[in-house]
């Protein structure tokens, strides 16, 4: 996983009844995080809002506008919008921010276009890469029963780096919500990411979404 949902975003829209995460994160995705030694200064952490829009009612474009009015005034609430992939084919946007407070996020879309997110998630990153020419984006979700750490989806990662160019894969990065990890990558096809996960740790995403991406 380079991050293998290897997602984030900032965006327009409304997006389908399918849900990208199965159920919410664990904690409050309104409650601000704050530092141990300075309760008044809030500590900023990761976020990814889901924008479920219908399938035939988003585009990259109208996407892209939307984002730019959410630059326009994230500053005002504190936000940090960093990337975001669009799900053209199942009207879904996927946003990547960093703010202390998912509040604003919702403050955020609300001035700039009016269009709130369906869900909201803290998470934890892992080491990005950079993104190369001529291949497709994907997001690839896992779902597990149970939480995983952090630290081992990172070993999991590794796995799949050593062995991604055999099929033409290149992992950016991923995501960790709970029993949920989303993976950022470019193949040939999602049939290319699914098999190198199987070849590399036989854990298998439970979708694969061909993107567009977009942002800073």
């Amino acid at each position: 996983m380079k991050i293998v949902f290897y997602v984030s975003l900032a965006v327009v829209l409304h997006l389908s009844s399918c849900r990208l995460f199965a159920q919410p994160m664990a904690g409050s995705p309104n409650e601000a995080a704050t530092s141990t030694g300075d309760s008044a200064k809030p500590v900023e952490r990761l976020f990814i809002d889901v924008h479920h829009l219908g399938a035939g009612k988003v585009t990259a474009a109208a996407v892209a506008k939307a984002h730019a009015r959410d630059l326009a005034v994230e500053g005002k609430y504190g936000v940090h919008f960093l990337q975001y992939w669009v799900d053209e084919a199942g009207g879904n946007v996927y946003c990547l921010s960093a703010t202390a407070d998912s509040n604003a996020i919702r403050q955020t879309h609300a001035e700039a276009h009016g269009l709130l997110p369906d869900e909201i998630y803290a998470v934890t990153d892992g080491t990005p890469a950079p993104a190369n020419g001529g291949k497709n984006f994907y997001l690839d979700v896992h779902e597990f029963s149970t939480p995983v750490s952090p630290r081992d989806v990172a070993a999991a990662h590794q796995k799949d780096l050593a062995v991604e160019d055999k099929r033409g894969v290149n992992f950016i990065n991923y995501w960790v919500s709970g029993n949920l990890v989303v993976c950022l990558s470019q193949a040939p096809d999602s049939n290319a990411v699914i098999e190198t996960h199987r070849e590399a740790h036989g854990l298998l995403p439970s979708r694969v979404i061909k993107v567009t991406p977009g942002g800073n």
